[in-house]
């Protein structure tokens, strides 16, 4: 039987403009599986991003239920939402999000130290920049990288705390075709590998092919569920 890593119930979001309230999401649900990888896909204003930040606990919803990794999270304050964020969620970025004067190695090691972990936090970066074929760019940083060496040291420093998901937000939209395709097959061969569970918000329908179901968002709401 799957093991569900994601369940979401009736979610609404509902932002207030002065006098005016906006419904991002209007009663969406959705489940997904661990070891999946996902691509949720929608025209702009469709609500993806705002679905992609409840979920990466980085908002709560107006309403509804939401479980991530068995753990209830509609409720949590903002500090334990930090928490599961940090030890569950990996987030890529279209824009990379490095800091610039910090060398690969350290950003990379960021998550680490957020979780407060000490005990060989360089040497688990040094292994995840290794993992992504960066072992000769360790001390190098965001302005001595092409963009997808930068791209990659983002998808190092999802992946060094281990989480039960990796999240990635037009994680190809700033790269060329071929530097693209080559992130989407290191996030698919970390899916392969390690079984990490791959949601990828995209608006690329050659990115969305390669997931293995396409959710589509319309208006706040799941629209289909694709295979």
């Amino acid at each position: 039987m799957k093991e569900v890593v994601i369940s979401a119930k009736n979610l609404t979001k509902v932002y207030k403009m002065g006098d005016v309230e906006v419904q991002a999401l209007r009663g969406l649900s959705l489940e997904i599986y661990k070891g999946e990888v996902v691509a949720i896909v929608g025209p702009s204003g469709s609500g993806k991003s705002t679905l992609m930040n409840i979920l990466g606990c980085l908002d709560l919803p107006t309403s509804g239920e939401y479980s991530l990794d068995g753990e209830q999270v509609a409720n949590l304050t903002g500090d334990q939402l930090a928490d599961i964020r940090n030890r569950k969620v990996g987030f890529v970025f279209q824009s990379f999000n490095l800091l610039s004067r910090q060398t690969a190695l350290s950003n990379v090691e960021l998550p680490l130290r957020y979780s407060g972990k000490t005990e060989g936090r360089k040497e688990r970066a040094r292994q995840a920049l290794i993992a992504v074929g960066l072992q000769d760019r360790i001390t190098h940083r965001p302005y001595e990288l092409s963009g997808g060496q930068q791209q990659r040291v983002a998808i190092a420093r999802a992946l060094v705390n281990d989480p039960a998901i990796i999240m990635a937000d037009e994680p190809t939209g700033n790269l060329d075709s071929k530097v693209g395709q080559e992130i989407m097959d290191l996030l698919l061969n970390l899916n392969k590998e390690h079984g990490t569970t791959l949601i990828i918000v995209t608006h690329d329908p050659r990115v969305a092919a390669q997931a293995g179901r396409t959710i589509s968002v319309r208006d706040g709401v799941v629209e289909e569920h694709g295979l």
